[in-house]
């Protein structure tokens, strides 16, 4: 299997099946000026990017999980990859422009918000870019189909309505969540849920692997890919999350990964949203595939929004986008679900699509069993090499 196929795999697992129940804090020493504060697990070694990484010059003080997911979103946001500013196998290098040009861009960026909006992160990398290495300065022609970016872009603000969203003259945020768990079979049969063992294949890039899921509330789960040359395990043991690759070391999960983690994992979800959200809002409607669904925009203490978007007809959730928050912007993943079916009382999705900026990939289960019994066992973290050796 080749190395973008192995990275791939990585990356479709990791990004839907971790999970966590770490609480998040801000960290707002020495952030750049007019850069946002940026989440960091509240248990995480407090080292800077610049301690662990060589040559950062404007992202002094962020921390270091950060600085990824940060590098991942100018990905993004200019449609680039790594290589466009980076000398490959040697990061620090400063000799391609595009890097140089890359800094100044960032620096004007904190300093629009700085001087224009009181430090909020109001202007990004997206804001001029919107998936091009070059910056939109003209606009477009008119076509028979309005462009998707008119207005606003979908993701450029978790908290203004999305594109295409209708005025809300419906039910209350409330009274959504409430139709949403009676559609799912009550909340006595969804907290009655222990444990839900899954089977069925993951499809990216073109593959489709077999893939095994083994959930245990609270909030226990992981996952086994199975690739020709061994199984890829993302893992989440009510504290720690972590990844591994056939033939590597396993890889430790950071950041608000684990933010989003934890909402892919919790079995009792829809009777903990009520609860999660300090404020929801009904943002109106919007088409999603043939359904009409009610957007609810649900804001959290220190923490990125969720916006959740429920069937009109049925209650059923259709779409959860959720944002991992970096130095520069936030980042969507944006999870629809479909194929419900009932499992001993509870309907359950078993299929789902994830999508963000950098790919997508589909879930689809074979089989499902809930309240069997999950060996602890599955759950326990691997020793790292040097301790086996010992």
């Amino acid at each position: 299997m080749s190395e973008r196929i192995r990275l791939s795999a990585v990356f479709v697992v990791a990004a839907v099946l971790a999970a966590s129940a770490i609480a998040l804090k801000q960290d707002k020493a020495q952030a750049p000026h007019g850069a946002p504060a940026v989440l960091s697990p509240a248990n995480a070694s407090t080292k800077k990017a610049e301690e662990q990484f060589k040559n950062i010059q404007v992202l002094k003080g962020i921390p270091a999980d950060q600085l990824i997911p940060t590098m991942q979103f100018i990905s993004a946001s200019l449609g680039v990859e790594c290589e466009f500013c980076h000398e490959p196998k040697a990061f620090d290098k400063d000799d391609k422009k595009p890097k140089q040009t890359a800094r100044k861009m960032m620096e004007m960026m904190f300093a629009i918000n700085k001087d224009n909006f009181e430090g909020h992160r109001e202007v990004t990398c997206y804001s001029c870019h919107r998936g091009n290495a070059h910056p939109q300065a003209i606009p477009a022609v008119a076509t028979e189909q309005a462009p998707a970016s008119a207005g606003q872009p979908q993701h450029a603000h978790a908290e203004a309505a999305q594109t295409g969203t209708k005025e809300n003259s419906g039910p209350a945020a409330d009274q959504l969540l409430e139709k949403y768990i009676r559609a799912l079979g009550g909340s006595a049969a969804i907290d009655k849920v222990t444990t839900r063992v899954l089977k069925g294949t993951i499809d990216f890039e073109g593959k489709s692997l077999p893939i095994d899921i083994y959930c245990k509330a609270p909030d226990e789960r992981v996952s086994f890919t199975h690739m020709p040359e061994g199984d890829s395990v993302t893992a989440f043991n009510g504290h720690e999350g972590w990844l591994g690759m056939p033939g590597r070391p396993i890889r430790e999960m950071h950041g608000s990964d684990l933010d989003g983690a934890a909402i892919d994992a919790n079995l009792h979800l829809a009777t903990q949203l009520k609860t999660m959200f300090t404020q929801m809002k009904v943002r109106g409607t919007e088409k999603i595939g043939d359904y009409e669904a009610y957007q609810v925009v649900g804001q959290r203490e220190g923490k990125p929004p969720i916006h959740v978007y429920f069937d009109q007809q049925s209650g059923l959730l259709l779409r959860l986008i959720r944002y991992g928050d970096t130095a520069l912007g936030l980042l969507p993943t944006e999870i629809d679900y479909s194929d419900y079916r009932d499992v001993s009382g509870v309907k359950v999705p078993y299929r789902w699509t994830l999508s963000r900026p950098g790919g997508r990939f589909t879930i689809q289960v074979s089989e499902m069993q809930q309240n069997v019994p999950v060996d602890d066992a599955k759950f326990v973290k691997p020793a790292p090499p040097e301790e086996l050796a010992k």
